[in-house]
C-alpha cells in the first residue's frame, strides 16, 4: 500500500455506531501477521478513546487478547483521543500487555510531539523487558519510597525471571525513577530492634562510600535472555539550590502528581510551589511543552475550590 492510499483511507473514516474495539485489534493483528516482515518493525496503531462497547470490552478480555498476541512478535502504539467517556485504564493495559507505548493526543502540539519529533521512540523499540533494582546502603538511607510505578512494581525474585513482561524503551526516549529517601542521622540512627534479623552493617557497608547499587536488566527486540548491567552510585550530596533545571523541573512534576492524587506525602506542597519550582526548571523551552504543563497547573489550580476560597 503506497502512501497515497494510506492517507486516503485515513481521510475517508467516518465515527457512527458501536465500537468493536476487539474485532478491530483482532484485524490490525491479523493484517500485521501476513505482511510480517522477519527482523523488521512489525506494529499496529491504534488510535482511540478505549470505550469498547462491543465484543471484547472488559480489561481481562482486553489483557488476555492482547498477552496471546504479542508473542508472534507484532507491537502496538496506543494514541489515546477523546474526552468524557475516555478509558485510560483500557489504554495503558493494551499498551503495557503488547509490548507498546501509549500516549494521549488533546491537541495538535502534542500529535507533533508524539507523531514527529518522538516519532522513532513511538514507534521503534530498543529495549523490551526493561527492569530495574535497587539496593541502597543503609549507612546513608535509614528509608526510602519509589514515587510512583505503583502499577508497574514487580516482586523481588521477578527481576531475574525473562518470562515475566516489564516496560519497553523506544529510540531516543529515557525513563525516569525517582526515591524519596530518609538519611541516615549519624548520632539518631533510629532504626528499630528486630527480633529475628540482625541491624548491624556489613564491614562493606560499613566502610564503603556507595549510596546505591543498581541493577538493570533488559532484552534486545528480537531476543529472549536478557542483559544486565549492574552500576553503583556513589554518596555525593549535592543541595537542592545547585541541581539542574532538569532535576528541578522534574521535582515539579512530582509535586503536582501528589497535589492531584492528594497525596499523604505531599507535605507543605501547593499549587504555588509547584508553578514557581517548575519556572526555575523550565530552562529554554524551546518547545513550549514544559510552558504546557506550568499550564496545566495553573489549571487545576483555578478547579481547586478550597484553594481558590483560602
Amino acid at each position: 500500500m503506497c502512501k497515497a492510499e494510506i492517507i486516503e483511507a485515513l481521510e475517508n473514516l467516518e465515527a457512527g455506531g458501536s465500537t468493536a474495539g476487539g474485532e478491530g485489534l483482532k484485524l490490525a493483528y491479523k493484517v500485521a501477521k501476513q505482511n510480517f516482515i522477519k527482523k523488521g518493525n512489525n506494529r499496529i496503531i491504534l488510535a482511540t478513546d478505549g470505550d469498547f462497547n462491543v465484543g471484547v470490552s472488559s480489561n481481562e478480555a482486553m489483557e488476555e487478547l492482547i498477552t496471546e498476541r504479542r508473542e508472534e512478535g507484532i507491537a502496538i502504539s496506543v494514541l489515546g483521543f477523546g474526552m468524557g467517556n475516555y478509558q485510560d485504564d483500557k489504554m495503558e493495559i493494551i499498551a503495557d500487555k503488547g509490548n507498546g507505548n501509549y500516549a494521549y493526543i488533546d491537541n495538535l502540539q502534542e500529535a507533533q510531539k508524539v507523531l514527529v519529533k518522538e516519532f522513532g521512540g513511538t514507534l521503534m523499540t530498543i529495549a523490551k523487558d526493561v527492569k530495574f533494582q535497587l539496593e541502597f546502603n543503609p549507612k546513608f538511607v535509614a528509608k526510602y519510597r519509589l514515587i510512583g510505578y505503583e502499577n508497574r512494581l514487580l516482586e523481588d525474585e521477578d527481576f531475574d525471571d525473562d518470562k515475566k513482561d516489564a516496560g519497553e524503551i523506544g529510540a531516543g526516549h529515557s525513563v525516569t525513577a525517582l526515591y524519596e529517601i530518609v538519611p541516615v542521622i549519624k548520632k539518631t540512627r533510629n532504626t528499630p530492634e528486630l527480633k529475628y534479623q540482625s541491624t548491624e552493617l556489613t564491614e562493606y557497608a560499613k566502610n564503603s562510600n556507595d549510596l546505591l547499587t543498581l541493577k538493570l536488566r533488559y532484552k534486545q527486540p528480537t531476543k529472549s535472555k536478557s542483559n544486565l548491567i549492574e552500576t553503583v552510585v556513589k554518596s555525593n550530596y549535592t543541595p537542592f539550590s545547585e541541581t539542574t533545571t532538569d532535576f528541578k523541573f522534574t521535582a515539579s512534576i512530582v509535586e503536582f502528581g501528589m497535589l492531584l492524587r492528594n497525596s499523604e506525602f505531599k507535605g507543605s506542597s501547593t499549587w504555588d510551589t509547584v508553578i514557581q519550582l517548575a519556572k526555575e526548571g523550565r530552562g529554554t523551552d524551546e518547545e513550549g511543552y514544559k510552558s504546557e504543563m506550568i499550564r496545566l497547573v495553573n489549571v487545576a489550580k483555578s478547579l481547586d475550590v478550597k484553594y481558590d476560597n483560602k
